[in-house]
Protein backbone atom coordinates (compact mmCIF):
# COMPACT_ATOMS: atom_id res chain seq x y z
CA UNK A 1 0.00 0.00 0.00
CA UNK A 2 0.90 3.49 -1.05
CA UNK A 3 1.60 5.59 1.78
CA UNK A 4 0.61 9.45 1.51
CA UNK A 5 1.66 11.68 4.29
CA UNK A 6 -1.72 13.58 3.43
CA UNK A 7 -4.37 13.47 1.00
CA UNK A 8 -2.49 14.60 -2.89
CA UNK A 9 -4.19 18.06 -3.80
CA UNK A 10 -6.31 18.23 -6.66
CA UNK A 11 -5.77 21.60 -8.82
CA UNK A 12 -8.57 22.11 -11.81
CA UNK A 13 -7.93 23.22 -14.77
CA UNK A 14 -9.31 25.55 -17.11
CA UNK A 15 -9.90 25.84 -20.92
CA UNK A 16 -7.14 28.39 -22.53
CA UNK A 17 -8.10 27.38 -25.91
CA UNK A 18 -9.05 24.49 -28.81
CA UNK A 19 -8.21 23.80 -31.90
CA UNK A 20 -11.09 25.64 -34.81
CA UNK A 21 -13.25 24.05 -36.68
CA UNK A 22 -10.98 25.39 -40.10
CA UNK A 23 -7.81 23.46 -38.53
CA UNK A 24 -9.79 19.83 -37.91
CA UNK A 25 -9.24 17.25 -40.17
CA UNK A 26 -11.40 14.91 -39.21
CA UNK A 27 -8.94 12.50 -41.48
CA UNK A 28 -7.39 9.23 -41.03
CA UNK A 29 -4.05 9.20 -41.05
CA UNK A 30 -1.31 6.89 -41.26
CA UNK A 31 -0.03 7.37 -38.07
CA UNK A 32 -3.77 7.03 -36.36
CA UNK A 33 -3.59 3.26 -38.38
CA UNK A 34 -0.28 2.55 -36.12
CA UNK A 35 -1.06 4.31 -33.12
CA UNK A 36 -5.51 5.14 -32.57
CA UNK A 37 -7.18 1.92 -34.37
CA UNK A 38 -7.43 4.27 -37.46
CA UNK A 39 -9.56 6.43 -35.84
CA UNK A 40 -10.52 10.08 -38.17
CA UNK A 41 -8.61 12.79 -35.59
CA UNK A 42 -8.88 16.23 -36.18
CA UNK A 43 -5.47 16.34 -35.04
CA UNK A 44 -3.11 15.32 -32.20
CA UNK A 45 -1.52 18.11 -30.57
CA UNK A 46 1.67 17.37 -28.40
CA UNK A 47 5.21 19.77 -27.93
CA UNK A 48 4.28 22.87 -26.13
CA UNK A 49 7.16 25.33 -25.71
CA UNK A 50 6.96 29.09 -25.79
CA UNK A 51 8.82 31.95 -27.31
CA UNK A 52 9.96 34.77 -26.38
CA UNK A 53 6.79 36.74 -26.72
CA UNK A 54 4.60 34.50 -24.71
CA UNK A 55 3.21 32.48 -27.87
CA UNK A 56 2.65 28.71 -27.24
CA UNK A 57 4.13 26.58 -30.32
CA UNK A 58 2.29 23.22 -30.71
CA UNK A 59 2.68 19.83 -32.84
CA UNK A 60 -0.16 17.80 -34.62
CA UNK A 61 1.59 14.70 -35.24
CA UNK A 62 -0.21 12.92 -37.81
CA UNK A 63 -0.60 15.65 -40.11
CA UNK A 64 2.74 17.22 -40.07
CA UNK A 65 1.77 20.91 -38.82
CA UNK A 66 3.00 22.96 -36.11
CA UNK A 67 1.08 25.69 -34.60
CA UNK A 68 1.27 29.19 -32.96
CA UNK A 69 -1.15 30.34 -30.21
CA UNK A 70 -0.95 33.46 -29.14
CA UNK A 71 -1.36 34.80 -25.49
CA UNK A 72 -5.14 35.44 -26.71
CA UNK A 73 -5.61 31.68 -27.54
CA UNK A 74 -5.48 32.68 -31.64
CA UNK A 75 -4.42 29.76 -33.82
CA UNK A 76 -1.77 30.07 -36.95
CA UNK A 77 -0.13 27.68 -38.98
CA UNK A 78 3.88 28.08 -38.74
CA UNK A 79 4.77 24.90 -41.20
CA UNK A 80 3.09 21.95 -42.91
CA UNK A 81 5.21 18.88 -43.86
CA UNK A 82 5.16 15.73 -44.12
CA UNK A 83 6.69 14.22 -41.12
CA UNK A 84 5.46 13.19 -37.74
CA UNK A 85 6.22 15.95 -35.43
CA UNK A 86 5.84 15.16 -31.13
CA UNK A 87 8.00 16.68 -28.79
CA UNK A 88 9.73 20.23 -29.40
CA UNK A 89 11.97 22.49 -27.59
CA UNK A 90 13.99 25.49 -27.51
CA UNK A 91 17.34 25.34 -27.57
CA UNK A 92 19.37 27.83 -25.39
CA UNK A 93 21.28 29.77 -28.55
CA UNK A 94 17.21 29.98 -29.55
CA UNK A 95 16.71 27.21 -31.99
CA UNK A 96 13.61 25.16 -31.90
CA UNK A 97 14.06 21.25 -31.96
CA UNK A 98 11.28 19.40 -32.99
CA UNK A 99 11.41 15.09 -32.55
CA UNK A 100 9.89 13.75 -35.88
CA UNK A 101 8.90 10.14 -35.77
CA UNK A 102 9.56 9.70 -39.53
CA UNK A 103 12.66 12.01 -40.33
CA UNK A 104 14.52 12.38 -36.40
CA UNK A 105 15.83 15.24 -34.89
CA UNK A 106 14.73 17.90 -37.02
CA UNK A 107 15.15 22.10 -36.28
CA UNK A 108 12.44 24.56 -36.98
CA UNK A 109 12.49 28.45 -38.25
CA UNK A 110 9.81 29.92 -37.18
CA UNK A 111 10.08 32.93 -39.51
CA UNK A 112 10.57 30.93 -42.51
CA UNK A 113 8.20 28.63 -41.60
CA UNK A 114 11.02 25.88 -42.69
CA UNK A 115 12.22 23.14 -40.90
CA UNK A 116 14.83 20.01 -41.70
CA UNK A 117 16.63 17.38 -40.41
CA UNK A 118 19.85 17.87 -38.78
CA UNK A 119 19.85 14.23 -37.49
CA UNK A 120 18.41 11.11 -39.59
CA UNK A 121 19.95 8.25 -37.46
CA UNK A 122 22.77 6.53 -35.69
CA UNK A 123 25.84 4.28 -37.87
CA UNK A 124 23.50 5.01 -40.50
CA UNK A 125 20.59 3.12 -39.29
CA UNK A 126 17.56 5.00 -38.80
CA UNK A 127 15.95 5.75 -35.28
CA UNK A 128 12.86 3.69 -34.50
CA UNK A 129 10.84 6.87 -34.05
CA UNK A 130 12.06 9.37 -32.07
CA UNK A 131 9.79 11.03 -30.08
CA UNK A 132 10.51 13.99 -26.90
CA UNK A 133 13.21 15.74 -26.23
CA UNK A 134 14.97 17.49 -23.17
CA UNK A 135 18.15 20.04 -23.23
CA UNK A 136 20.59 20.73 -20.86
CA UNK A 137 22.08 23.82 -19.23
CA UNK A 138 25.08 23.07 -21.16
CA UNK A 139 23.49 22.40 -24.54
CA UNK A 140 23.46 18.92 -24.35
CA UNK A 141 19.77 17.19 -26.19
CA UNK A 142 18.55 14.16 -24.60
CA UNK A 143 15.74 12.30 -26.65
CA UNK A 144 14.03 9.31 -26.80
CA UNK A 145 13.79 6.63 -29.71
CA UNK A 146 10.59 5.25 -29.24
CA UNK A 147 9.14 3.39 -32.10
CA UNK A 148 6.30 0.66 -32.09
CA UNK A 149 8.25 -1.01 -28.36
CA UNK A 150 6.55 -1.56 -25.63
CA UNK A 151 6.38 -4.90 -22.93
CA UNK A 152 6.31 -6.90 -25.90
CA UNK A 153 9.77 -5.75 -27.57
CA UNK A 154 11.44 -3.68 -24.44
CA UNK A 155 13.97 -1.79 -27.37
CA UNK A 156 13.45 1.76 -27.09
CA UNK A 157 16.55 3.38 -26.70
CA UNK A 158 17.32 7.06 -25.06
CA UNK A 159 20.36 8.93 -26.29
CA UNK A 160 22.31 12.05 -25.87
CA UNK A 161 23.43 14.48 -28.29
CA UNK A 162 26.49 16.38 -26.95
CA UNK A 163 27.28 20.27 -27.54
CA UNK A 164 30.29 18.65 -29.32
CA UNK A 165 28.19 15.95 -31.48
CA UNK A 166 28.62 12.94 -29.68
CA UNK A 167 26.08 10.69 -30.02
CA UNK A 168 25.42 8.52 -26.62
CA UNK A 169 22.81 5.59 -26.05
CA UNK A 170 22.29 6.00 -22.41
CA UNK A 171 19.06 3.74 -22.69
CA UNK A 172 18.53 0.40 -25.16
CA UNK A 173 15.91 -1.43 -22.85
CA UNK A 174 12.96 0.58 -22.77
CA UNK A 175 9.75 -0.21 -23.25
CA UNK A 176 8.19 2.83 -24.68
CA UNK A 177 10.10 6.01 -23.66
CA UNK A 178 8.45 8.78 -24.00
CA UNK A 179 8.77 12.36 -22.59
CA UNK A 180 11.88 13.53 -20.08
CA UNK A 181 13.78 16.22 -17.81
CA UNK A 182 16.27 16.91 -16.18
CA UNK A 183 16.61 17.54 -12.69
CA UNK A 184 17.83 20.61 -11.39
CA UNK A 185 21.65 19.26 -11.12
CA UNK A 186 21.41 18.13 -14.56
CA UNK A 187 22.65 14.59 -12.76
CA UNK A 188 19.82 12.84 -13.22
CA UNK A 189 17.25 12.44 -16.50
CA UNK A 190 13.43 11.37 -15.84
CA UNK A 191 12.23 9.30 -18.37
CA UNK A 192 8.65 8.57 -18.91
CA UNK A 193 8.31 4.55 -20.19
CA UNK A 194 4.71 4.63 -21.58
CA UNK A 195 3.87 0.82 -21.89
CA UNK A 196 5.76 -0.05 -18.40
CA UNK A 197 3.40 2.58 -16.98
CA UNK A 198 6.25 4.28 -14.86
CA UNK A 199 8.79 6.93 -14.67
CA UNK A 200 12.35 5.46 -14.64
CA UNK A 201 14.78 7.54 -12.52
CA UNK A 202 18.17 7.80 -14.79
CA UNK A 203 21.75 8.90 -12.50
CA UNK A 204 24.00 10.40 -15.47
CA UNK A 205 27.63 9.62 -14.58
CA UNK A 206 31.02 11.38 -15.71
CA UNK A 207 31.93 8.74 -17.63
CA UNK A 208 28.95 9.41 -20.39
CA UNK A 209 26.81 6.61 -19.40
CA UNK A 210 23.54 5.96 -16.68
CA UNK A 211 23.98 4.17 -13.54
CA UNK A 212 21.41 2.19 -11.35
CA UNK A 213 18.14 2.73 -13.29
CA UNK A 214 15.38 2.62 -11.19
CA UNK A 215 11.61 2.93 -11.05
CA UNK A 216 10.83 6.25 -9.42
CA UNK A 217 7.12 5.75 -9.63
CA UNK A 218 4.48 3.45 -11.07
CA UNK A 219 0.90 4.23 -12.17
CA UNK A 220 -1.86 2.58 -14.22
CA UNK A 221 -4.02 2.70 -17.02
CA UNK A 222 -4.72 1.73 -20.51
CA UNK A 223 -1.83 4.05 -21.50
CA UNK A 224 0.51 5.55 -19.18
CA UNK A 225 3.19 8.77 -18.70
CA UNK A 226 4.36 10.41 -21.47
CA UNK A 227 5.18 14.36 -21.55
CA UNK A 228 7.39 15.77 -18.19
CA UNK A 229 8.17 19.27 -16.91
CA UNK A 230 9.86 19.93 -13.40
CA UNK A 231 8.94 22.44 -10.88
CA UNK A 232 11.74 24.80 -8.84
CA UNK A 233 11.09 22.89 -5.62
CA UNK A 234 11.89 19.75 -7.60
CA UNK A 235 8.53 18.56 -8.19
CA UNK A 236 7.93 16.06 -11.61
CA UNK A 237 5.16 16.61 -13.14
CA UNK A 238 3.84 13.80 -15.44
CA UNK A 239 0.84 13.91 -18.11
CA UNK A 240 -0.73 10.69 -18.02
CA UNK A 241 -2.26 9.66 -21.74
CA UNK A 242 -5.20 7.90 -20.41
CA UNK A 243 -5.82 9.27 -16.91
CA UNK A 244 -7.37 13.04 -17.51
CA UNK A 245 -4.63 14.10 -15.38
CA UNK A 246 -1.70 15.93 -14.63
CA UNK A 247 0.25 14.16 -11.43
CA UNK A 248 2.81 15.53 -9.37
CA UNK A 249 5.51 13.56 -7.28
CA UNK A 250 7.73 15.25 -4.38
CA UNK A 251 11.78 14.30 -5.01
CA UNK A 252 11.30 11.74 -3.00
CA UNK A 253 8.25 9.89 -5.02
CA UNK A 254 4.99 10.95 -3.15
CA UNK A 255 2.25 12.01 -4.97
CA UNK A 256 1.96 15.44 -3.59
CA UNK A 257 -1.11 16.87 -6.37
CA UNK A 258 -3.02 16.16 -9.45
CA UNK A 259 -4.03 18.12 -11.80
CA UNK A 260 -7.86 17.26 -13.45
CA UNK A 261 -8.72 17.83 -17.10
CA UNK A 262 -11.38 19.92 -17.57
CA UNK A 263 -11.55 18.55 -21.02
CA UNK A 264 -10.66 14.86 -22.33
CA UNK A 265 -8.11 12.13 -21.14
CA UNK A 266 -5.32 12.44 -23.38
CA UNK A 267 -3.18 15.00 -21.02
CA UNK A 268 0.10 14.05 -23.19
CA UNK A 269 2.46 16.97 -22.13
CA UNK A 270 2.83 20.69 -20.53
CA UNK A 271 4.75 23.33 -20.46
CA UNK A 272 4.95 25.92 -17.60
CA UNK A 273 4.39 29.42 -18.83
CA UNK A 274 2.84 33.16 -17.53
CA UNK A 275 4.59 36.27 -16.50
CA UNK A 276 6.09 34.26 -13.40
CA UNK A 277 5.91 30.75 -15.08
CA UNK A 278 3.33 29.83 -12.69
CA UNK A 279 0.59 28.66 -15.19
CA UNK A 280 1.22 25.23 -16.23
CA UNK A 281 -0.31 24.54 -20.14
CA UNK A 282 -1.51 21.43 -20.79
CA UNK A 283 -1.98 19.75 -24.34
CA UNK A 284 -5.29 17.06 -24.20
CA UNK A 285 -4.68 16.15 -27.37
CA UNK A 286 -8.37 13.81 -27.79
CA UNK A 287 -10.03 17.34 -27.92
CA UNK A 288 -7.09 19.31 -29.52
CA UNK A 289 -7.37 21.60 -26.26
CA UNK A 290 -4.95 23.36 -24.37
CA UNK A 291 -5.71 23.77 -20.88
CA UNK A 292 -4.40 25.83 -18.14
CA UNK A 293 -4.13 25.42 -14.31
CA UNK A 294 -2.30 27.93 -11.96
CA UNK A 295 0.56 26.07 -10.10
CA UNK A 296 1.69 26.42 -6.44
CA UNK A 297 5.50 26.58 -7.98
CA UNK A 298 7.15 27.74 -10.97
CA UNK A 299 8.66 25.46 -13.60
CA UNK A 300 12.28 24.88 -13.60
Amino acid sequence: MMYFSEPPRVIETRLFTTMPERLRRNAPSAWANANKGGEALAGFIEGPCFDDAGNLMITDIPFGRIFRITPAGEWHLVVEYDGLPNGMRRHPDGRYLVADYRHGLMQLDPAAGTIKTILAGRNSECFKGINDLAIAKNGDIYFTDQGQTGLHDPSGRVYRLTSAGRLDCLLATGPSPNGLVLDASQKVLFVAMTRDNAVWRTPLVEEGAVAKVGRFCTMFGASGPDGLAMDTKGNLLVAHASLGHVFMFAPNGELVARVRSCAGVTCTNMAFGGSERRTLYITESATCSILAAEMPNPGA
